[in-house]
């Protein structure tokens, strides 16, 4: 039994890239990989989901995707990751401070940064590893990393460890599934709902957030505004 592409976002079903796009599949997993760690956009994509089902396909293909084998193909993904994790925090020493110095605007606010600084200060670099593990704040801890100015070699050392344990960590472990065969076949024919699952974790939290938050900068600016002198509004 095999599962249904999603119709309204096939791009998003494991089985439509690890199958239609062939020898490039690799590729294009690495692309999406680089894109959820390192371009603000990708929070959308659900890594984690597509790091096993690939992991299951290499398994099926007798150790190998597109002819390239398992270790490889989970160096690939890590390597994909830790250069979207470097672009992240070159995105953020670059461009952050002019986003996220204004008043509040929302997703991208100064009050974000601080409380992602605040986690930073808690579990110190270790934070760079741990966020990889988390949807959405893999996103945006390598741009919070670059805006609060962490110490690029520290910060690198760890984006590169975090990016090797969740990258080929979560790869293989969709690999030696496949010596499980009601897991193997729970994850492969239900993938359709996990996604979706995945999806809704992912975006409905980052949604309710942006919300609340661009609803309490919007609180805030009114009261500022309500708190200027009369003189000032001649």
């Amino acid at each position: 039994m095999h599962s249904v592409p999603l119709a309204l976002i096939p791009w998003l079903d494991p089985n439509h890239i690890l199958t239609d796009f062939g020898t490039f599949a690799v590729l294009v997993v690495c692309v999406i990989v680089f894109a959820e760690t390192g371009l603000l956009i990708g929070f959308i994509f659900p890594g984690d989901s597509l790091l096993v089902i690939t992991g299951l396909f290499a398994f099926q293909q007798g150790g190998s995707l597109g002819g390239i084998p398992v270790w490889a193909v989970a160096l690939m993904i890590g390597a994909a990751a830790f250069v979207g994790g470097e672009l992240g925090y070159y995105i953020g020493k670059k461009a952050g401070p002019p986003i996220f110095e204004r008043k509040e605007s929302g997703l991208f606010s100064k009050e974000n940064v601080d409380r992602t600084n605040a986690f930073f200060h808690r579990f110190g670099p270790l934070a760079v590893i741990l966020a990889r593990f988390v949807p959405v704040v893999r996103t945006f801890a390598p741009i919070a990393a670059g805006v609060g100015r962490m110490n690029y070699k520290k910060y690198s050392l760890y984006n590169a460890v975090g990016a090797i344990v969740w990258g080929m960590g979560v790869t293989f472990l969709g690999y030696f599934l496949g010596y499980i065969p009601p897991v193997a076949d729970l994850v492969r024919n239900y993938i359709d709902v996990i996604l979706i699952l995945a999806v809704v974790v992912t975006v409905v939290p980052a949604g309710l957030h942006y919300w609340r938050t661009a609803r309490k900068a919007k609180h805030a600016a009114e009261a500022e505004q309500a708190q200027q002198p009369d003189g000032s509004q001649a």
